[in-house]
């Protein structure tokens, strides 16, 4: 019989909600333990060993993932076919490496062959399973226990939240050591150079800003509000930048100012001095910041137009707010 629309919103939330209460119960069985497998996987990492994840059935797709993602931070990381590693494969193993056995029951026969192989290479071995007591957490030499007191399938046979705390715990572990490690935004991005993460976390300043004659740049006290706006029309811009006798910035005109000073400095308002109506500093942003700290400024002040500046305080580049969806990066 097909669900009517109430009760197909109401297994959905009641299967999330399932979900949810494993993950509050694998938080609330973290211990000391824990913090061992980190230690384990920190001392690894430092002299140049790795991870080998391991898991069948579904372990196997949240091992591939969680392979992702320990080395998407830096963590060299393998998953190793258990079938395949009977046949060949082990030689992926070295003494030093850490490997990370998945199975929910703890009693999958395929995970238990491996065990001792591993310990046979001089691998330390962890357990990340549901079942504290099985016979693959007793014989590993670490345990990772995740807690699902129930699958949100209703014929109570599907891996569900059990596969979600597991995906969690090893996430968790990931993030831990990420930060312990003191991980940096440009660490992060050697890893991801393509995509739209690679374009934002690697792309600079200098890389997205205007330059040359679509950089309007004009000297404060030889300025009139006519040649400053002649020059942003000619530049395509929303603004002009003004600078001293030495080529510093002192502050910009933008389209803003001008239709304030149509309102305000009477009828020959265009002959006048631009500097009695700039906005004196104006935001900016150094020419070699990441480009994500321009995005940041746009949507902090509100702002169309930014100056890119050198180390002298000088006008390099010009950003308009419009250019960065073209960019992806709003």
């Amino acid at each position: 019989m097909p669900l009517s629309d109430k009760t197909i919103l109401a297994q959905a939330r009641q299967c999330l909600a399932i979900e949810r209460e494993a993950l509050d119960a694998t938080a609330e069985v973290l211990d000391a333990e824990f913090v061992r497998v980190v230690r384990a996987v920190e001392a690894a990492v430092a002299t140049g060993h790795k991870l080998i994840f391991s898991g069948v059935g579904k372990s196997a797709h949240i091992a591939e993932k969680l392979t992702g993602t320990f080395n998407s931070t830096g963590v060299p990381s393998c998953f190793l076919d258990p079938t395949q590693a009977l046949h060949g494969d082990l030689g992926l193993c070295a003494a030093g490496d850490v490997a990370i056995l998945l199975s929910n029951s703890g009693a999958s026969e395929e995970m238990l062959k491996l065990l001792p192989l591993f310990e046979k290479f001089g691998l330390q071995t962890v357990a990340l399973t549901g079942s504290a007591d099985s016979e693959l957490a007793r014989g590993a030499d670490l345990r990772l226990v995740y807690s699902a007191p129930r699958e949100a399938c209703p014929l109570a046979l599907a891996p569900t939240a059990s596969t979600t705390a597991a995906l969690a715990l090893g996430d968790a572990l990931a993030m831990v050591l990420l930060e312990s490690r003191g991980l940096t935004r440009e660490d992060f991005a050697k890893y991801h150079p393509a995509g739209t993460l690679g374009m934002t976390l690697l792309l600079r300043v200098k890389d997205i800003m205007r330059t040359g004659a679509a950089c309007p740049v004009l000297k404060e006290t030889k300025t009139s509000v006519q040649a400053a706006i002649f020059a942003m029309t000619s530049a395509k811009a929303g603004a002009v930048a003004l600078v001293d006798a030495k080529g510093k910035l002192t502050g910009i005109f933008t389209d803003g100012d001008f239709r304030r000073t149509a309102l305000a400095g009477g009828a020959d308002f265009l002959k006048k001095p631009v500097s009695g109506f700039m906005t004196r500093g104006g935001k900016t942003v150094p020419v070699d910041a990441l480009a994500v700290e321009a995005l940041k400024l746009f949507q902090q002040f509100k702002i169309s137009d930014l100056f890119a500046i050198d180390a002298k305080g000088r006008p390099a580049g010009y950003i308009d707010v419009q250019d960065l969806p073209k960019l992806k990066m709003l």
